[in-house]
């Protein structure tokens, strides 16, 4: 496992171009699969979860080719295998392993899984609505408990259906939106996710021909078709990215300038930076400026009541972006209460902030009150997973020290060149086996 090296104590400052949406791009190099042309998406993160999904294609008899480095990929899904089988080192490697289940089941009828679909440990993820949705469009999904993998069949192919998800599962809606847009008649999904990537998608697959009504909302309507085309698809801008440069920034007491962001995404984040005093302009349609010398000051509820930033499912504050804010929290004057109520086991990782000297006292594994600013001081962690990874890192960068990351791998899963685009903004990183 490599690692980062961080001498804190250096404001950044400068001009960083945000990547594609991560949790856009998984689910759209899924969906290429449901195509009957190639497909090209371009501003695709060059990060390690896409080259696994890649593979995974791959595995599933697409052709790939293309260069990450330059940000796209074609995808050419008319020879995928006659009985699909998903290896076991592409399944435990992502989470997102479970979203090639819905296109395949369209395509062809059948899918095997060898191992259990991997990603952060953050708490218990659950499939429910995945399998149970799915059963509701004709398919039977099994899965053994012993070694994680899954069998997914619709013998008679599938059928449209009206389902209601019991939970706003962001991959549940993805994988079950998949699954119904050649499903033959009108399928009606309620509670659905609505988050920018999952529009995203929804966009990509009705340009390739699907009819999707309701996006952007909780009830989607799919009208099923016969066929989808290919084309060119952009993915969408990566917020989450974006704000954890941006709280990077502003807790150093830096500057930076963001390209490629969209507005609307960044105004559901922006009571949640307001509440820890952090103010940003806009110089264009997709530039946003966070000016220096940020007043990092609680702002109260009424009555000087202690604020509370909790996420939830969109438009709520992303729980990947909770770690990040939290670690801003420590440097922003007065006190914050964090409520995480997606996972149980994401607020672990402020042991690692408290042993660098943090306020925080964790009530429980759902809340933690942060009272700032403290003098971090540089110490050894290791990253538990990658949003997590992100925060010790502007942690490391507010510190007076050194700080050693281990477990930079899971970093590298959501963020790209997170070191080099750091250096550039003036951060004294390094990275190590």
């Amino acid at each position: 496992m490599s690692k980062l090296i961080i001498r804190g104590g250096k404001p950044l400052s400068g001009h960083h171009v945000v990547p594609g949406n991560k949790n856009a791009a998984l689910p759209m190099l899924a969906a290429t699969l449901l195509a009957d042309e190639p497909v090209t998406l371009t501003n695709l993160p060059d990060i390690a979860d896409v080259r696994v999904m890649a593979d995974g294609l791959a595995a599933l008899g697409a052709k790939v080719s293309g260069s990450l480095a330059e940000h796209t990929l074609t995808v050419d899904p008319r020879r995928l295998r006659a009985d699909p089988v998903l290896p076991a080192g592409i399944c435990t490697r992502i989470r997102t392993s479970f979203l090639f289940v819905g296109p395949m089941l369209a395509r062809k009828g059948r899918i095997r899984l060898r191992g259990a679909p991997g990603g952060d440990s953050i708490g218990r993820r659950r499939l429910d609505t995945h399998v149970n949705g799915l059963a509701a469009l004709g398919a039977k999904v099994t899965l053994r408990a012993a070694t994680g993998s899954a069998t997914a069949v619709a013998p008679k192919g599938l059928h449209a259906a009206d389902f209601m998800l019991d939970e706003a599962s962001v991959m549940g809606t993805e994988n079950l939106v998949m699954a119904a847009v050649l499903a033959k008649g009108r399928t009606v999904l309620y509670n659905t996710a609505c988050e920018p990537h999952v529009q995203n998608l929804c966009h990509m697959l009705n340009q390739m021909g699907a009819r999707i009504e309701g996006i952007g909302t909780n009830r989607l309507t799919i009208e099923g078709v016969t066929r989808l085309s290919g084309g060119t698809f952009r993915v969408g801008g990566d917020a989450i990215e974006a704000a954890s440069y941006l709280i990077a920034a502003a807790a150093t007491r830096g500057s930076i300038t963001l390209q490629g962001v969209s507005q609307a995404d960044m105004a559901v984040l922006r009571p949640a930076f307001r509440k820890l005093g952090v103010r940003w302009v806009w110089e264009g349609e997709d530039v946003l400026r966070l000016p220096p010398r940020q007043r990092l000051r609680t702002a109260y509820d009424l009555g000087a009541a202690i604020p509370k930033i909790e996420d939830g499912p969109w438009p709520m504050i992303p729980s990947d972006l909770l770690s990040p804010l939290i670690v801003l929290a420590t440097q922003t004057r007065g006190t914050e209460l964090f409520f995480e109520k997606m996972f149980e086991s994401r607020l672990y990782f402020v042991d690692h902030l408290i042993g660098m000297g943090a306020k925080i006292v964790q009530c429980d594994p759902h809340r933690a009150v942060v009272t700032g600013p403290t003098a971090l001081q540089g110490g050894t962690v290791t990253s538990p997973d990658i949003r997590a990874g992100m925060a010790l890192i502007i942690a490391a960068l507010c510190a007076k020290g050194r700080t050693v990351i281990h477990n930079a791998e899971s970093i590298d899963r959501g963020y790209e060149a997170v070191d080099a685009n750091l250096r550039a903004l003036g951060a004294d990183i390094v990275r190590e086996p």
